[in-house]
């Protein structure tokens, strides 16, 4: 079975994995961010902190995301650090997904024992649920 953006989840992956048996358990997710930011940096992917995430309501921009890390502009990276990824994990991620033309999320857990999940939202189903037509944000964000 073939996954969108397969080789480069699998990449993310490892990179995960490292720094969380670098660092283990029990820091903010700030510092996973950062460490995160840098191990991808160093693993020669194009990361981006913080990235902003325009929300639209009836064609009026009314708020921004920010999501953890964006790399290579098509995977958002939400981190943290929690028991479990629980239902609302899943659901930011999956709005962002909404909110965004990137079509892969993955949830990293920084949690006692390292968990992710992977969100997929494909484009030409947000087409589908919009009724084809698409208030987003500036195609250069994303």
């Amino acid at each position: 079975m073939n996954l969108k953006y397969e080789e480069l989840t699998d990449k993310i992956l490892q990179v995960f994995f490292a720094v969380y048996n670098e660092l283990g358990f029990g820091f903010l997710e700030s510092v996973y961010e950062n460490a995160m930011a840098i191990a991808l940096n160093e693993a020669g992917l194009t990361v981006e902190q913080q990235a902003p995430i325009p929300v639209w309501f009836r064609g009026k921009k009314i708020g921004d995301f920010r999501c953890d890390l964006l790399l290579e502009k098509i995977v958002i990276l939400e981190l943290k650090s929690a028991r479990n990824i629980g239902p609302e994990h899943m659901a930011q991620a999956l709005n962002y997904l909404r909110a965004t033309d990137v079509e892969v999320a993955l949830i990293l857990n920084f949690g006692e024992k390292p968990s992710f999940k992977r969100v997929v939202f494909d484009n030409r189903r947000k087409a589908l649920c919009r009724g084809s037509t698409r208030m987003n944000a500036d195609k250069n964000t994303f």
